[in-house]
């Protein structure tokens, strides 16, 4: 972990959504990734091994499964989108103190996340942080282009006008913040607190020990509090 990169100088802070802003544990994602299974399936006609198989190879190796399935299938990302995204939301709890913390940050609040917009507002809103974001940078900004790609980055950067050696950057995967640490971000992941079972692939779960980690936090809520 590299501890060099502070916080005294960030007049930005960005937010990855899922898994990030709520801890691991609450396994909201969990649904997430069972209509993505499901729609792999009934697109493919292949049964659910074989969906999961798929699903996480082009996950993997295109950033999310949904450009996999665009890329190698034509799926439209409407379709995708509307489908997997139809979750229950009431696992999560709203959060004021998270809330409170986030208020307290110096600068302005961005959401950048590979979710759409229309997901990114019901989490907000179960949590009850909303109000604190200036925006929700989604993967329709994106061009349909997710995280780690490196121009989407440079894009949310250009289109929220975000000079990157003053910000912080704020993931669950590692892998997501290789970019934003070459660009100059303040790069901090957020990893499962150990206290609940999380479902989640080895390779996301790496990463801590990493050069382009500048901080690990297991309670994003504490975290942001020893910050102000």
């Amino acid at each position: 972990m590299n501890t060099s990169r502070t916080f005294g100088h960030i007049d930005t802070w960005v937010f990855d959504l899922d898994n990030t802003l709520y801890p691991h544990h609450v396994n909201l994602w969990q649904q997430v990734d069972a209509r993505i299974g499901e729609f792999v399936g009934a697109w493919l006609k292949v049964p659910p091994a074989e969906a999961r198989r798929i699903q996480k190879d082009y996950y993997r190796r295109y950033g999310t499964t949904m450009r996999g399935m665009m890329t190698e299938h034509g799926v439209r990302a409407d379709d995708y989108l509307a489908y997997v995204h139809q979750i229950d939301h009431s696992p999560l709890e709203p959060n004021p103190a998270m809330g409170a913390a986030i208020e307290r940050l110096p600068g302005r609040k961005l959401i950048l996340t590979n979710g759409s917009t229309d997901h990114a507002d019901k989490i907000l809103t179960r949590l009850g942080i909303g109000d604190h974001f200036e925006a929700v940078f989604d993967i329709i900004a994106a061009e349909l282009e997710p995280k780690p790609a490196p121009q989407t980055y440079r894009k949310f950067l250009g289109l929220h006008q975000v000079d990157p050696a003053r910000s912080a950057m704020f993931e669950d995967l590692a892998r997501n913040l290789v970019i934003p640490h070459q660009l100059g971000m303040t790069t901090v992941l957020v990893v499962p607190d150990g206290s609940k079972q999380v479902v989640r692939e080895d390779w996301e779960l790496e990463g801590r020990d990493a050069s382009h980690v500048d901080h690990v936090t297991d309670d994003l809520t504490e975290f942001l509090q020893g910050l102000v």
